[in-house]
């Protein structure tokens, strides 16, 4: 299969989704691979690397998509990005459709297979591929809490996240205990906060109290737990996640106008809409604005900021559902994987994601290699 990779222009973001490893991998199982010129400069990966294991550099966007049946990227496709594809192409990416109609209705117009590497799943229902990058999101988390509750501005709180002798260390608190909410607790504990980490579901805390033992306060979320947390937190982060839907506001503009004056809000679920009613995406070269005396962070795409671990990341998972789609098709990777199968959102001119299907009013056609009907 001819397969290409594109450099990353949007959202500041300088991951690649294969290493020179992981084309190594695929060219030697006889498929081509077309890597856009510079593509994983920014994460310290040369044109030359690429193409001593047998990639083509090629010197153009347009070039690598038209050289090409499989075209791969990190970041979800803009519109005019999405605009150069070929009808019947399959892209694999993120995605984040949900916020998306236009997208969605060239992918549908181009009957293209499209897989959201949020969506994918493996054989125990969990996200590999989201989870990766969760876990640098999380670890990330704490890193840029920490800068901001420095005294970087007017209304920050000046305050060391760990504390020290006889100084009490900083409040995180944390919603979610997701692959994001536990690598947040993990990296926070290990500085020395004070953490509270907040889920609906009883059994995510009980994995958290396993890890972590009693240096964590676990607590079941709902409004009053929520409202009570946001007041205390210096540092509140919203890791909240509902697989292949748009994150709910569990925080309200009320909450976040009781906080601390100078507390830190980081929305890592700002790439599906945000769980804070005051989040609005930001960049990584401008990522904090001031609401209500509350720093927010809301960047989507925190793994870019360390690019080249994330990339390695990326592409040790996804190098495995790329050989399968080359070597099989896209039908017989999806016949042999029903958890790429979760991943695909959009095939053959037909919406295949039902809760997509009813948030843009479109009908759904389930893949009918697995359907009875």
């Amino acid at each position: 299969m001819r397969i290409g990779i594109l450099k990353e222009t949007r959202f500041e973001d300088k991951r690649i989704a294969l290493t020179p490893a992981g084309v190594h991998t695929l060219v030697e199982k006889g498929h081509s691979i077309f890597v856009e010129k510079d593509a994983g400069l920014q994460s310290k990966f040369t044109n030359d690397e690429f193409e001593k294991v047998g990639a083509k550099i090629v010197y153009s966007m347009e070039e690598a998509i038209n050289r090409s049946e499989l075209v791969l990227k990190v970041a979800p496709f803009t519109d005019e990005e999405a605009a150069l594809l070929n009808p019947e192409q399959i892209v694999f990416s993120a995605l984040h459709l949900f916020m998306r109609k236009k997208l969605v209705e060239i992918f549908l117009e181009k009957k293209i297979t499209s897989i959201g590497f949020e969506l994918v799943e493996n054989e125990e229902g969990h996200l590999p591929i989201l989870g990766a990058m969760s876990e640098i999101a999380g670890q990330m988390s704490i890193q840029i809490a920490a800068r901001f509750l420095e005294n970087n501005f007017d209304v920050s709180r000046g305050v060391l996240l760990g504390g020290i002798a006889g100084v009490a260390p900083a409040a995180v608190v944390i919603l979610g205990a997701g692959t994001v909410g536990i690598n947040a607790a993990l990296a926070a504990t290990g500085l020395g906060a004070q953490v509270v980490i907040l889920d609906k579901d009883i059994q995510k805390l009980k994995r958290v109290e396993e890890l972590l033992g009693k240096q964590v306060t676990t607590v079941v979320m709902n409004p009053y737990t929520i409202e009570r947390g946001v007041k205390f937190a210096d540092v509140l982060i919203g890791a909240v996640l509902i697989k292949g839907e748009k994150a709910p506001h569990v925080v309200t503009e009320a909450m976040v106008k009781s906080m601390k004056p100078g507390a830190v809000i980081i929305d890592v679920s700002i790439d599906q809409g945000g769980c804070i009613e005051t989040s609005r995406p930001t960049t990584i070269s401008n990522p904090v604005y001031i609401m209500h005396n509350v720093i927010h962070y809301c960047v989507p795409n925190i793994p870019a900021i360390v690019p080249r671990t994330a990339s390695y990341g990326l592409n040790n998972i996804i190098v495995d559902y790329v050989q399968q789609i080359a070597d099989l098709g896209i039908e017989g990777a999806m016949k042999s994987n029903v958890g790429l199968v979760s991943g695909v959102c959009t095939h053959n001119g037909s919406c295949t994601n039902e809760a997509l299907a009813e948030l843009f009013n479109l009908e759904y056609r389930r893949i009918h290699l697995f359907s009875k009907n």
